[in-house]
């Protein structure tokens, strides 16, 4: 039987690097790709073929498949697109500019790789587009404009893309995990930094709770879970015959994708608001 070949996305860490290892330890060809040269390097000591790739970065998209398919001889069964990043502050002091970044990576480097897979998939005859999205691709929750909008814009793209391929053997996928053990925080430091100006901000004072939760270490979020969770839903979007359009990961999750069903808008507002 012919090892069946993924693409990832965001492999240096959380997520990604779990899904990687979770892959290949149930017998996938894992390219593990990674934003920066010096992580590629790390995931290759590692034993994984890791291809870089930066949605910020056109020509890397086209090198990193490049490569890959060179790899398995032009053919990919499976492309989890997983990498991106936030930038925290509440929505009126995000500058234009943040958002056209953040949509570079999040959004229009996600699309640009899912559009030059599928003519490699419709060639073979197969293969599934799997998006991780997060429980903010359908709620939405303060100091988190930026990354709410992209995740929101991300949805419906992929549920249009779903629909479209229905007449294809290519199956489209939505992963929406909500509080997961990762360096998302971290990460979004310098975004955060580069681009709020939280002391000349109206809401100067509210900031405290935003700056303890990027920089001081509070444990765990309520209800987080480690990034194995995550990989036992994509196990399954890949294996089964017939995967969910959408697989809900932790607890927030299935509360948020209940609540946002039954409750009007003001009410399920008042829900977020209290936390």
């Amino acid at each position: 039987m012919t090892q069946k070949s993924i693409l990832i996305t965001g492999c240096s860490s959380g997520i990604g690097y779990d899904v990687a290892y979770g892959l290949r330890n149930a017998g996938w060809r894992v390219f593990a790709s990674c934003r920066k040269h010096e992580d590629c390097e790390r995931m290759r000591s590692e034993g994984f073929e890791s291809p870089r790739i930066d949605y910020a970065d056109a020509n890397s998209i086209v090198t990193g498949l490049a490569e890959t398919l060179e790899a398995t001889g032009g053919t990919l069964d499976a492309l989890y697109n997983n990498g991106a990043y936030a930038c925290p502050g509440a929505v009126e002091d995000l500058p234009v500019g943040a958002l056209r970044e953040i949509f570079e990576t999040n959004v229009f480097g996600w699309h640009e790789l899912t559009r030059l897979v599928i003519p490699v998939m419709r060639a073979q005859g197969h293969g599934r587009i799997i998006n991780c999205s997060s429980v903010l691709g359908f709620v939405a929750l303060r100091w988190r404009g930026a990354y709410v909008a992209t995740k929101h814009a991300l949805e419906g793209l992929t549920d249009v893309l779903r629909i479209e391929m229905s007449d294809t053997p290519i199956k489209v996928i939505l992963i929406e995990p909500g509080p997961i053990t990762a360096k998302i925080r971290e990460n979004a430091i310098p975004h955060f930094e580069k681009w709020i100006d939280w002391e000349g901000s109206a809401r100067a004072g509210q900031y405290a709770q935003l700056r303890s939760r990027l920089y001081d270490d509070n444990g765990p979020d309520r209800f987080e879970l480690p990034p194995s969770a995550v990989t036992r839903k994509i196990l399954h979007a890949l294996t089964s015959a017939r995967p969910k359009p959408r697989y809900y990961v932790t607890t927030p999750t299935y509360l948020m994708g209940f609540l946002r069903r039954v409750l009007p808008t003001r009410l399920l507002d008042a829900v977020i608001l209290r936390g």
